[in-house]
Order: C-alpha cells, then sequence, then structure tokens
C-alpha cells in the first residue's frame, strides 16, 4: 500500500461537474463534501494500514522479515511526502503510541548488543520446557535502511527526535560511527544531523557523547574510507550552517572545538562554506554540499 488514487474518485468528481450544470449549488456542493470525506477517511485508513503492517514486521524476530517492513516502511514515507495533507496525516499518526516508527527502530534493528561487562542472564530457562525465543542479529542492511527511516521520521516529524532522544538515540549511532561499515556510517551521518537539527536535548547528549571530536577523527584519518570522510565533512557543514546565528551554548563551543581540532585554515573554511546556497534548489544545494565538502577534505590533506 502506497497512498493509491482512489478508483471512484476521478468517476465522482466528474459526474458531480457534469451534473452541476442541471442540479442546484447546494447539491453539488454536499457531494463534493462526500466524496472529500470519503478520500480522507481511505487516506486515513491506508496510512495507519501501512503503518500496522510495517511495523509488524520491523519487530519480527528475523533479520529479513525486519527488512521487508523497513523497506515497506520507507516507501510509504516517499509516497506520504507528495502532498501537505498526507505529511500531516502521518505527524497526527506519531502521536499514536502503537503507530510511532522510532521507538520500534530502536528497540529492534538499532537494539544495543549486550557488552561484555553486563550482567550475565538467567539462563535457567535454559532448562524449562518453554521454547526459548530467539532474534537474530541486525545485518548491514537492515541496519542502514533503520537509520535512514529514522532520518525520515526527523525530517518530516519533528517530535521524531524527541522519541529518539528517549530511546539514547546519541549512544546508538556514535556507536554505529565508530564500529561499523561504510554503509551504515554513511547512513548514520545522515541520521545524526537529522536528529540534532532544532532539539537542544540531543545537542547537549551528542557534545557529552563528545560528538565534535569523533567526527574530527574520522575525517582526518586517511585509513578511513574516503566516503565516509566526505560525509563527515558535509555533516560538519550542515550542522554549523543550521547552528550559525543562533544562541545556543552548543553553537559557541563548536566555535572553540573545530579551530582546535582541525585546524584554523580548515575552520574557516567550515565556516565560510557553511552558508552556502541558501536560495539554491534541493539536487542544487547537495551539489553545492558535496564540493563544499570535498574542499575542506583537500584543506587538511595540505595541513
Amino acid at each position: 500500500m502506497y497512498l493509491k488514487k482512489a478508483s471512484w474518485g476521478k468517476e465522482e468528481a466528474s459526474s458531480s461537474s457534469s451534473s452541476s450544470s442541471s442540479s442546484s449549488t447546494t447539491s453539488a456542493t454536499a457531494v463534493d463534501e462526500l466524496v472529500s470525506s470519503l478520500k480522507k477517511q481511505r487516506v486515513y485508513r491506508e496510512v495507519t494500514l501501512a503503518l500496522r503492517t510495517g511495523l509488524h514486521d520491523a519487530s519480527a524476530n528475523f533479520s529479513f522479515l525486519r527488512v521487508r517492513g523497513l523497506r515497506n516502511l520507507l516507501k510509504f514515507l516517499k509516497s506520504v511526502t507528495e502532498s501537505d495533507s498526507t505529511i500531516l496525516l502521518f505527524c497526527f499518526t506519531q502521536s499514536v503510541p502503537d503507530l510511532q516508527v522510532v521507538p520500534v527502530l530502536f528497540q529492534n534493528s538499532l537494539r544495543q548488543a549486550p557488552r561484555d561487562d553486563e550482567t550475565v542472564p538467567n539462563l535457567e530457562h535454559l532448562f524449562s520446557v518453554e521454547p526459548v525465543k530467539i532474534t537474530s542479529p541486525s545485518t548491514h542492511t537492515e541496519l542502514a535502511l533503520a537509520l535512514r527511516l529514522l532520518q525520515g521520521c526527523c525530517l518530516l516529524h519533528r517530535d521524531s527526535a524527541a522519541l529518539a532522544f528517549k530511546c539514547n538515540a546519541l549512544q546508538v549511532l556514535m556507536d554505529v560511527l565508530s564500529s561499523r561499515g561504510v554503509l551504515e556510517r554513511v547512513a548514520c551521518l545522515d541520521a545524526l544531523v537529522s536528529i540534532l537539527l532544532d532539539s537542544s536535548s540531543n545537542q547537549m547528549e551528542f557534545e557529552a557523547c563528545h560528538g565534535i571530536e569523533k567526527i574530527a577523527e574520522l575525517i582526518k584519518d586517511k585509513q578511513v574510507d574516503d566516503s565516509i570522510r566526505l560525509k563527515c565533512g558535509e555533516f560538519l557543514l550542515l550542522l554549523i550552517g543550521h547552528l550559525n546565528g543562533k544562541e545556543r551554548p552548543t553553537m559557541s563551543r563548536i566555535n572553540d572545538e573545530i579551530p582546535q581540532l582541525l585546524g584554523e585554515k580548515s575552520a574557516s573554511l567550515i565556516w565560510a562554506a557553511s552558508q552556502f546556497g541558501s536560495t539554491l534548489d534541493p539536487e542544487q544545494r547537495q551539489t553545492a554540499l558535496h564540493i563544499h565538502a570535498g574542499r575542506v577534505l583537500e584543506s587538511l590533506e595540505l595541513d
């Protein structure tokens, strides 16, 4: 289900318009209102059905089922962006606990693995007659899809960033950034930007996790894949460009840290380039962002 157009919608609309010439204005208005009401009800049912179905699969024990659910939810989000009304409807559904996407992501695909120093779980259930519940770990593809879905939810629905904060999102994302492969790290950096924008709580947590230091380490490390280093440059440009001019403690601390971590030359280039293309269309902005991030990497090579 990806918000298909109703088969009866055009027929009703055309019949309404053709009969309006022979019927009263009141009757035509009543038909139009009925068609509009039916359309809204249909879209609401399809949105809730798509969310419930996708979230059900995304909560499954097996990775291949979770991947299917995540892919369907991503396709659903893409269809939601086609109109303002469906975006508003999606935002409304995220106030309903059973339809919230972000908590399901962190409870399943983005769930942190237990650490070595954590308490060993009770194993008595292994000797009982009850079957043991086995959950397969997240694959590289699943983790990347979950991060893309997190990014989309936070960009469409700003309160999703607050839900992510309650799920300790910053700790999870910083772990992914330091230990996973190229596919997951690139998706992680995009998701990281989306949960930091306009969220002071996530920004403070990012600072507590020494996020800027870790980003700087990645961008300076020549052993790291170039696509990750380039994405780190884009991350800095987006974050600083968004926070610049806003009176927040986070911004002043970043201003002090960047020159120390990357050098004065690279810092000056970042500050200047972070103001790029406010009047450009999205495609031009992405191209400009990529070019400026490449220049930041070149400046680091020359230092």
